[in-house]
């Protein structure tokens, strides 16, 4: 999605409609033609979805800026409530926009399922997490008390991805709504129905403008941000997209999370098994056919396994590509299959080796082999841009340094793997590679609640797990000290009454003093 910089903000979201803008009519004009996307299967239409005009747009971020103020009030037991009511509701319609995910982006149905579940997973996790989000106490000064409290932010835009739809939007909604934070969210385009079905269900357990859908594309994204009252941007998709939204915040003020692109290194080191190698870079660069934020994009394996690694490696390859399509799907559409090639051409332009793979193939739908390339250098678009393709690049290594080197000189920070027997490069891994999670010996998987945190071209901010919570709330430090004792009427009375008879006293011994002496001097006189 492009994003541009936002237009002056409108003063207040439920103002008269100003004059249109220009970009008024670009969305108008896009919002007069349907989204429609073509199952990347069979090359049909998958969804025709329409566009949410610039009055739905802003009548969207109104909603939700209107409905801040008591959902922010609300219980949190009771906001985690209307989670799991939500996490219900998609277990009901789970087959049903697994379906609708299958269709519009050809991801495998046992996959696309497994993803609905994720998503309902997250939701019920963050409905535990919400009402036990607290605060810290602190040490202060004898007799006085100091504490931490977190405040929602407001209303956050989320900006969710195509690739697994309904397990990343649930993580970003939920953390959201369960923090006492309203959302207007826009999907992909290359998934707008399963979005849009998505939004209903789940707006559907929740109060009317927590959450709040939005249709569309780039013209839609545009104008979401020249509105007022958006308070976070919570975006998972490209690096580019993810820039616009920093630099736009520079001047809006709004928080921004953001999971961006990965260009994500495996080092094969020498002393483990090459088959088993083979089959852990094969999971990590072929899964969901490569478009995946944390697949394996760059391969560097030690010279002393990397000729029966290879050998295995092309094997899980072809498996794979004569797989029918419910095991292993297309690319999400023409434009990303494009690109899957041209990275792939430039590697053989530059001398990389096609072992298997590599060649668009004719037919219906927007399939693509998965691809070895070997003699892969680090000059090629293959090994530093996210291809999000099923391409597995490789280059054979002198050693482990050299390996680790590689992989840490990379702009990207989203994740890595070592595949190593040896402790001692594990955690030499895990001190040197600047990235958000390093995983040792498995290509995915992590511990329930976990959570990551990008750096680079990747992101910043987490965007997931128990991090997430701290990410929408802001932090308010408390200082409290006991007041002094209240003075009443009765107090003052009898203040006044011992003050008065004090001053009584010291005026009567003040006249007998006086007295006395003016009669010494009077007796003085006389004589």
């Amino acid at each position: 999605m492009t994003l541009a910089a936002p237009s002056p903000a409108s003063t207040d979201a439920a103002a008269a409609p100003a004059a249109p803008s220009a970009a008024d009519a670009d969305a108008t004009s896009a919002a007069d033609a349907a989204i429609v996307v073509t199952d990347p299967v069979s090359g049909s239409v998958a969804s025709t979805t329409r566009r949410s005009t610039p009055d739905e747009v802003r009548d969207a971020v109104a909603r939700a800026r209107a409905a801040a103020p008591g959902w922010a009030r609300t219980a949190p037991a009771e906001r985690g409530a209307a989670l799991h009511r939500a996490a219900a509701v998609l277990r009901e319609h789970a087959q049903e926009l697994a379906d609708l995910n299958t269709r519009e982006t050809g991801k495998v149905p046992g996959d696309a399922l497994g993803g609905v579940k994720a998503g309902i997973g997250t939701l019920v996790q963050y409905a535990e997490l919400g009402p036990v989000h607290r605060g810290e106490a602190l040490r202060g000064q004898f007799g006085a008390a100091d504490w931490s409290v977190p405040h929602p932010r407001g209303v956050v835009l989320a900006l969710t991805p195509w690739n697994d739809p309904v397990a990343v939007a649930c993580g970003i909604l939920g953390a959201a709504v369960v923090t006492g934070n309203t959302v207007v969210h826009k999907g992909s385009e290359r998934c707008p129905a399963t979005i849009a079905r998505l939004n209903e269900l789940l707006a559907e357990a929740l109060p009317d403008g927590v959450l709040v859908g939005v249709d569309g594309d780039a013209a839609t994204g545009e104008l979401l941000l020249e509105q007022d009252g958006i308070d976070v941007y919570a975006h998972v998709g490209s690096t580019a997209t993810g820039d616009r939204l920093t630099a736009t915040a520079a001047t809006t003020r709004a928080h921004v999370i953001r999971e961006n692109g990965g260009n994500d290194a495996v080092v094969v080191d020498g002393d483990i098994d090459p088959v088993w190698a083979a089959a852990q870079v094969a999971l990590g660069a072929f899964a969901n056919t490569g478009q995946i934020c944390t697949s394996v994009e760059r391969v560097y394996v030690h010279r002393a396994v990397a000729e029966p690694f290879l050998a295995a490696l092309v094997a899980e390859a072809e498996r794979r590509t004569a797989a029918p399509a419910a095991e292993f799907g297309p690319l999400v559409d023409d434009r990303l299959r494009a690109t899957v090639q041209e990275h792939v051409d430039d590697a053989v332009a530059h001398g990389a080796v096609v072992r298997t793979g590599g060649v668009t193939p004719d037919g219906a739908g927007t399939f693509y082999p998965a691809t070895v390339l070997t003699d892969c250098t680090d000059e090629m678009l293959a090994m530093t841009e996210e291809t999000f393709g099923p391409i597995a690049p490789v280059r054979v290594v002198e050693d482990f340094d050299e390996g680790l080197r590689l992989a840490a000189a990379d702009r990207y920070g989203l994740a890595a793997t070592v595949l190593t027997a040896d402790t001692g490069h594990a955690l030499r891994a895990a001190a040197e590679l600047p990235v958000g999670t390093v995983k040792v010996n498995a290509v995915f998987g992590g511990a329930p609640g976990g959570s990551a945190e990008p750096r680079g071209a990747s992101g910043a901010g987490f965007g997931y797990g128990p991090h997430l919570l701290d990410e929408m709330t802001t932090t308010t430090v408390v200082h409290l000290e006991p007041a002094p004792a209240r003075v009443t009427w009765a107090d003052a009375d009898a203040t006044a009454d011992a003050d008065a008879e004090a001053t009584g006293g010291a005026m009567a011994d003040a006249t007998d003093g006086a007295t006395a002496d003016a009669g010494a001097d009077t007796d003085g006189g006389a004589r």
